[in-house]
This record gives C-alpha cells, structure tokens and sequence, in this order.
C-alpha cells in the first residue's frame, strides 16, 4: 500500500514537471524558429550601438523606434532555478529566455523602423525590467526588455 501511494505521488509530482519540461522545450523552440525567418526578412534595417551616424548631405530625416517584449518566467524554469541556486552555477534556462526576449525586442525594433522606410537605427540600446506582480514572493515573475534608437530615414534629393 505505502509502495502505490509513494507511486501517485512521484507520478503526480513528475508528470506535471514533465509536461512542463516538454511544452516549454517545444515552444521555444518554435519561438526561435520564428525570430530567426524574421531576422532574415529584416537584416536590411542595419543597427548600431555608435551614439552619432557618419555625416551626410542631405541630413536624413530621424524618428525614435522602439521594440518591447515580455517574457513569462514558467514555473519549470522556476524550479529548475531553485534547484540550481543550491549548487550554484549558470541558469541556462534563464539565459534562453533573455536571449529570446532581446533578440524579440531588436526584431520588433527594426520592423517598426523599417515601416518608417529606415534603412539604418543608431544609438541602440537595451534596458531590462523584472516585472513581480503577484508573484513577488517568490522571486521575478515576468522580464521586460525595450530595445530602442534612431531610426535614420532617408531624405528624397530632389
């Protein structure tokens, strides 16, 4: 009897790990799959961290874009966080998501500067926010990452 009830509880306590584990492997990867086409559809908007572009004449006109994104951090890469952080070393499973998440934000930056008809973004920078809500208790429950810049858009000639 002792043997099926620990039996229940590994299968309760493991399957939904697992279920985590799995669904989580597979939208990510669909994530990245997805910025990756969209990075190549873009890859003619050029960003810069340089603060000023090189001088030209005419002065091309200058806009402001901005790319946000945010990331849920799931309660699989949670756990596997709390066991990490008794032994110590990388969180592998947080550095995917901050990868995604900056790389999202660079993306929906260029598109938006390429709406505008921009060919290049200068003074690109990064900022990121850990969004607790009602998870403060147990530690960040969303990020936050806004990737912004210049948007130089050419000026007709004529």
């Amino acid at each position: 009897m002792d043997a099926l009830v620990i039996g229940m509880v590994l299968l309760f306590s493991a399957g939904p790990i697992a279920i985590g584990l799995v669904s989580g492997r597979i939208l990510e990867r669909r994530h990245y799959a997805s910025i990756i086409a969209r990075e190549r559809q873009r890859g003619q908007v050029l960003i810069f961290s340089q603060r000023l572009p090189p001088p030209t004449l005419p002065a091309p006109e200058t806009r402001l874009v901005t790319g946000s994104m945010v990331v849920s951090i799931d309660y699989f890469k949670r756990f596997v966080a709390g066991l990490r952080s008794l032994i110590g070393g990388r969180l592998n499973t947080h550095e995917s998501l901050l990868d995604r998440a900056r790389r999202e934000a660079l993306l929906r930056m260029r598109e938006q500067a390429a709406a505008l008809g921009a060919t290049q973004v200068f003074n690109v920078k990064l900022e990121t926010a850990a969004i607790a809500g009602r998870a403060a208790q147990q530690g960040v429950g969303s990020i936050e990452v806004l990737a912004y810049g210049t948007a130089l858009i050419p000026t007709d000639p004529r």
